[in-house]
């Protein structure tokens, strides 16, 4: 039996999201090293708009976003959010740093209900409220609060902003340029910085690098192919496969092992978040 449209789009959008922890995961092995968050983020942005614009063969970009202040002001939401969590992952577990983050998430529902007047619904706030109690979960603030994950909360905050913008400008231009300009314009604004803070050269500095870059990129890829296939507000849920991976990849790379009360926000988390996808497929 052939897959429906928006089942083959999740199943892309899921392995997508498996992807991005794998490029915070050398992004986290590289701090690990001493290389600063700032020059691991611009490598990321700079090398993941080469990689995206390959991809395509440099066709079906539409270069005005370049010139529009709003892609600009998009962008430097991600490329903040970017460097505020790789700096969350030089001390804390990918896992719980992946928990604070989406707090993003659930901010960007109600922002977009506030902002773009998007409905709300009485099933999906009540999942987005076990969301949430599931972050308190891992963060514990107050108990187990650190600095570390306040940059990831911080992150998140300004993940939640940036997709709200995504879903503002999500009309303007093809999902493509919309990709490729926040990673170009990331890369950009990064550059002072990033020169600057630009290790000593070695073998396995460049190959983290390069996977960073690779699995973020690729990442990103199958999320904007799946969201030709399907409506992106009906596949934004599935966002939550990501903590799935980042737990496995903090027990087989750095043997984080979440503790009773992590472990039971991440299934706050993960419950809410595909519970909201089937919600949406009703």
């Amino acid at each position: 039996m052939p897959l429906s449209p928006l089942l083959r789009a999740a199943l892309l959008m899921s392995a997508g999201m498996c992807f991005i922890p794998m490029g915070d995961t050398a992004g986290k092995l590289l701090g690990g090293a001493g290389v600063e968050p700032v020059f691991i983020a611009w490598s990321r942005f700079g090398l993941g708009a080469i990689l995206v614009w390959a991809a395509f063969g440099g066709r079906g970009f539409d270069l005005r976003v370049f010139f529009d202040w709003r892609y600009w002001a998009r962008a430097v939401l991600i490329t903040v959010a970017v460097t505020c969590i790789l700096t969350a992952l030089k001390t804390e577990p990918i896992a719980t740093v992946f928990a604070a983050f989406f707090v993003g998430p659930i901010l960007s529902y109600f922002l977009a209900a506030w902002l773009l007047r998007e409905r709300i619904t009485v099933a999906r706030t009540i999942l987005l409220f076990l969301g949430f109690c599931g972050v308190l979960l891992v963060v514990k603030p107050g108990v187990e609060a650190s600095g570390g994950l306040g940059w990831a909360l911080f992150a998140g905050m300004l993940y939640g902003c940036f997709l709200v913008a995504t879903k503002w400008l999500s009309g303007t231009v093809n999902p493509r340029s919309l990709l490729v300009s926040h990673l170009a314009i990331g890369a950009l604004l990064l550059t002072p910085w990033g020169v600057s803070a630009m290790p000593e050269a070695s073998g396995t500095t460049a190959i983290l690098v390069l996977a960073s870059a690779a699995a973020s990129a690729t990442g990103n890829l199958l999320y904007t192919i799946a969201t030709r296939m399907a409506d992106a507000s009906r596949l934004a849920p599935l966002v939550y496969v990501q903590l799935v991976s980042a737990t496995v990849m903090g027990i087989a790379v750095f043997g984080d092992w979440p503790d009773g009360w992590s472990l039971a926000g991440l299934a706050l988390l993960l419950g809410s978040g595909f519970g909201a996808f089937f919600v949406q497929r009703r």
